[in-house]
């Protein structure tokens, strides 16, 4: 039986990279998946393509920033699929800009990623907390190394802060869901190649060069790397497993 038969699994930021293997994960092991994004087209180019594979699945646009917008996606998807179980927070943007630079251009860094990357984590599991409540439901909110460290290679505070502030969410909401059977943990991805770094990696080899340098598995991650250890929490081969952290970094914190 496939791993997540009878679940319904929200994905937010689905349509490229991380949020889009996951989606497609999720609907090859069974689930019915939301795939919500900012980018409405490539949320439904994802999800016609679960379809075309035999999954189920559905997309609506939503920018994570905006609570009342995802009040609004809670209640259409409660009245027009069902009772979500699953959740992934994997909306985020990452920036390079250090604290020294430009003025406009660390607050607008500090505003941006931490409205998206943060508060948009909290936007949107409050806006599904009570099915998820009422499910027993799993969160399973998107980290990163930088939940940890600030990395030496250019990096903004803000991703920093952000990061760091999803794992102690995460934390926060194990400890106070638990009693309610909800399971709250997150991923730490390393360097995975994605669009949301593409441009970085193509201007700069060399600084891929340093992740991958650093990386005991010597390459950089994909998006399907995500996948494996997003399925386990999001199943029950996790059921005792909750406030915790998955790395997926090729042993990057290990040296």
């Amino acid at each position: 039986m496939p791993l997540l038969q009878n679940h319904i699994a929200v994905i937010t930021g689905a349509g490229s990279g991380i949020g889009r293997a996951i989606a497609k994960g999720y609907a090859s092991e069974g689930a019915r998946v939301v795939l919500l994004d900012m980018n409405e087209q490539a949320a439904a180019s994802v999800a016609g393509e679960i379809r075309d594979a035999g999954g189920k699945a559905e997309s609506f646009l939503l920018d994570v920033t905006k609570r009342e917008d995802c009040v609004a996606i809670a209640r259409r998807v409660a009245d027009k699929i069902g009772q979500v179980s699953i959740l992934v927070n994997n909306a985020g943007i990452a920036r390079r800009n250090g604290m020294l630079g430009a003025a406009e251009a660390v607050i607008n860094d500090w505003e941006d990623i931490i409205a998206i990357n943060l508060t948009g984590v909290f936007n949107v599991t409050h806006a599904f907390l009570e099915p998820l409540r009422a499910a027993k439901g799993r969160i399973v909110n998107i980290g990163s190394i930088q939940s940890f460290v600030h990395l030496k290679t250019p990096s903004s505070p803000a991703y920093t802060a952000s990061k760091h502030g999803v794992l102690g969410f995460t934390k926060a909401l194990a400890a106070e869901l638990g009693k309610d059977g909800v399971r709250v943990n997150a991923i730490g991805p390393g360097f995975i190649e994605t669009p949301l770094n593409e441009k970085v990696r193509a201007s700069n080899p060399a600084l891929a060069k340093v992740f991958v340098d650093h990386t005991p598995l010597g390459r950089a991650g994909t998006a399907e790397d995500i996948v494996g250890p997003a399925v386990f929490l999001a199943s029950d081969l996790s059921a005792y497993v909750s406030g915790s952290i998955v790395m997926v970094d090729g042993g990057y914190r290990t040296v």
